[in-house]
């Protein structure tokens, strides 16, 4: 019996505390362990054990021996601007009454799969559904290899310096382990061929950095799977997804914390369409397993926010042009700067970003008629996983930027400038009156129309972009 520690555990992780005092108070309990191998009722296994030492990790410097995105027989269509046909539905309640007649006790008329009548198959069901299920696993693997790498790479003393304590820290690790039952639920829908974890190229340094590249990074993670959920002929795999997805929403919530910002500054998340999920994530892979599953969707060129405002000053305002660490999408804004300048442990009320529950910050990230300073590059870069795809875009003459944010998009003029350059300004749109639209991450997109969409037919913006960034925005 353990009389002087107190255990705090976080999964399988555990930490003891020795010295106190307060023995743990006796109540009933049985000896018990789960049950493991060929017991009955054990747990399948992970598809990747928990790591505690430092991977491999850093750029590609080989030869792609296969190039270009995964393609189908054939394409049906090359895009489609509608008009769209009517709504499929007509089902409007006028009364509140229940009009059909019940399919089980309490269950009223309509709904899928709530009857009984057909046993749930956790398995994709289309070439759609396979290829968003590879996609979200890659997202699921780099994840437990960042969340672990972070814990490798930083001390405790790193930790301690940005406003981050050792409990921090293992919560870190812990939630490396959530990612590694993710991984394992995605490689089981999958089957036999699901994709395999690769290498990774990260642009951090220091812990402020790592915590924002890990903002961005699990936005797009969590927007992506939004994003396919509904449109998936799978609503088994569906309904896992939620589940996962509903944990992976928390960890972007706590690395905001970290990083100093308001938790959930939003009333909605907005999800994007897969093309814009593996144009962010497909530079940060360096090289996968020979043979590993291709990914059929497309890779934009990148948009650069030369003003990128960064989450570590004092003023935003402030920010110098191109303060990030390095060249590609979501690289994270530079955090060594002087006292005067950093916003960690600022002793002012409205001006500290430490680590916290949640901020007020008397000047924000950006505003309304903020201009943003725009740059795009061209198509044909090879990106990705052993530089083996290939950026690709339909559209024509650049002439907006599209604002996805919350469940909102917004088209503002893009103002030309020069060879790939332009500027354009922060929309004031509301979603709902005082729910500013543009709001914590944003996802940006140069594009040669307007098209109005919504939500659910987001992905027929593809063909109109240009290029594509990302801003942390409030």
């Amino acid at each position: 019996m353990l009389r002087n520690l107190i255990i705090l555990t976080f999964g399988g992780l555990a930490l003891a505390r020795p010295g106190l005092e307060k023995r743990a108070s006796e109540i009933p309990a049985i000896p018990t362990k789960p049950p493991r191998g060929s017991e009955p009722g054990a747990a399948p296994t992970r598809v990747s054990d928990t790591v505690t030492r430092t991977t491999t990790h850093g750029p590609y410097s080989g030869t792609a021996t296969t190039t270009g995105q995964e393609v189908g027989p054939t394409t049906l269509l090359t895009k489609n601007d509608g008009p769209p046909a009517a709504p499929t539905g007509n089902y409007y309640n006028k009364n509140g009454d229940m009009e059909a007649p019940f399919q089980l006790p309490f269950v009223p008329g309509g709904g899928k799969g709530v009857n009984g009548s057909h046993l749930p198959r956790y398995m994709v069901e289309s070439d759609f559904d396979y290829a968003s299920v590879s996609l979200g696993l890659h997202q699921e693997y780099i994840e437990l290899d960042l969340f672990n790498h972070g814990v490798a790479r930083f001390s405790e003393q790193d930790f301690l310096d940005a406003g981050l304590t050792a409990e921090d820290r293992t919560f870190l690790q812990f939630m490396a382990t959530q990612e590694a039952d993710h991984a394992t639920l995605l490689t089981n829908m999958l089957g036999e061929s699901a994709p395999k974890q690769c290498v990774y190229d990260y642009p951090f340094t220091t812990v402020r950095e790592y915590i924002d590249f890990n903002v961005k990074l699990t936005r797009w993670g969590e927007s992506g799977t939004w994003g396919f959920l509904s449109h998936l002929d799978s609503r088994e795999v569906s309904t896992l997804l939620v589940q996962a997805e509903a944990v992976e929403a928390r960890q972007q919530q706590i690395f905001r914390q970290w990083l100093g910002l308001p938790p959930m500054p939003v009333a909605f998340v907005p999800g994007i369409p897969q093309s814009w999920h593996w144009t962010l994530l497909a530079p940060y892979i360096s090289y996968c397993p020979e043979n590993n599953t291709r990914i059929p969707w497309q890779n934009f060129p990148q948009l650069n926010i030369r003003n990128l405002p960064n989450p570590n000053r004092v003023s935003p305002n402030d920010t110098k042009t191109d303060e990030v660490v390095g060249p590609r999408v979501a690289d994270p804004s530079q955090s060594n700067l002087t006292d005067t300048e950093s916003c960690v442990q600022n002793s002012t009320l409205g001006y500290d970003c430490s680590p916290a529950v949640a901020h007020n910050r008397s000047e924000p990230l950006t505003f309304p008629g903020r201009k943003l300073f725009l740059s795009w590059d061209e198509p044909g870069k090879a990106v990705g996983p052993n530089n083996s795809y290939i950026t690709t875009t339909t559209a024509g003459e650049p002439k907006f930027v599209a604002w996805l944010s919350q469940i909102n998009l917004t088209y503002t003029p893009l103002e030309i400038t020069g060879q790939n350059e332009g500027w354009t300004w922060q929309p004031p749109n509301e979603v709902y009156q005082n729910n500013p639209a543009v709001n914590e991450t944003v996802f940006l997109a140069v594009t040669d129309t307007d098209l109005y969409l919504t939500p659910f037919n987001l992905t027929l913006i593809n063909p109109h972009v240009k290029a594509l960034g990302i801003l942390i925005a409030g």
